[in-house]
């Protein structure tokens, strides 16, 4: 079990660092404040309206860096530090919401399919490391390896299903973030300051995505590599 608490030791070292440059990344463009005056909200709702979408609210929500899309109601849901603000870090995040908004309405192919595997997910996130370890244990435990292995290979299977979702993630949050940073461009809503910086938070926020995927894959070979190695 050492490599085990090896690996989550380096994938939370990287984890850490990649949140820890996210959060100052937003502390600092949340500085640069915006020469057009507009609040997160209302450049949310101007990216609804241009893109012909009149049937999502946007909200404001509790916490920090909780901003997200709500595809069952239909509802863009703004950080209190992003709802109010004016700056290139609020622009930068309601534009990216309102990019998810954009992918349901138009139906883009990469939130269809994860919203699909959402409710299977949920379930296999829960339940997948129990099963590897516990048939493992039971395979070594009771002698009895093949039960313990066809357990360990449920589990295993699940994990991969989990992986696959990381990487299913990765084109959505970089479709949004490409989404939001043309239409801001194209619209002229910042200035050459304001758009680099929105573009470099943006950029930061999509590496937690690939750090969390690679993570989920470099957890599943790992485990597959441990449960394959029990059979011999």
């Amino acid at each position: 079990m050492a490599g085990f608490y090896i690996l989550i030791g380096i994938i939370s070292l990287i984890s850490w660092l990649v949140g820890n440059t996210l959060k100052r990344k937003f502390n600092y463009y949340s500085k640069v404040h915006l020469r057009n005056g507009l609040t997160g909200r209302e450049i949310a709702e101007k990216m609804l309206h241009d893109n012909g979408i009149y049937d999502v609210k946007v909200i404001s929500t509790s916490g920090r860096l909780t901003d997200h899309y709500n595809p069952i109601n239909k509802t863009v849901n703004l950080s209190e530090a992003v709802y109010n603000q004016r700056n290139a870090a609020a622009a930068a995040v309601a534009s990216h919401e309102v990019g998810h908004a954009v992918q349901h309405a138009t139906a883009y192919k990469w939130l269809t399919l994860r919203s699909n595997l959402v409710p299977a997910v949920n379930v296999s996130s829960k339940l997948s490391q129990w099963l590897v370890i516990g048939g493992l244990i039971l395979g070594a435990a009771s002698g009895n390896a093949g039960v313990g292995f066809m357990i360990a290979i449920v589990g295993l299977a699940m994990m991969a299903l989990a992986t696959l979702f990381s990487f299913i993630t990765l084109p959505v949050e970089y479709d949004a973030s490409n989404r939001a940073l043309n239409w801001l461009k194209s619209n002229n809503m910042l200035t050459h300051e304001e758009q680099d910086g929105a573009k470099d938070a943006l950029k930061w926020a999509a590496r937690t995505y690939l750090v969390a995927a690679l993570a989920s894959l470099a957890m599943l070979l790992y485990w597959g590599l441990s449960i394959l190695g029990s059979r011999d």
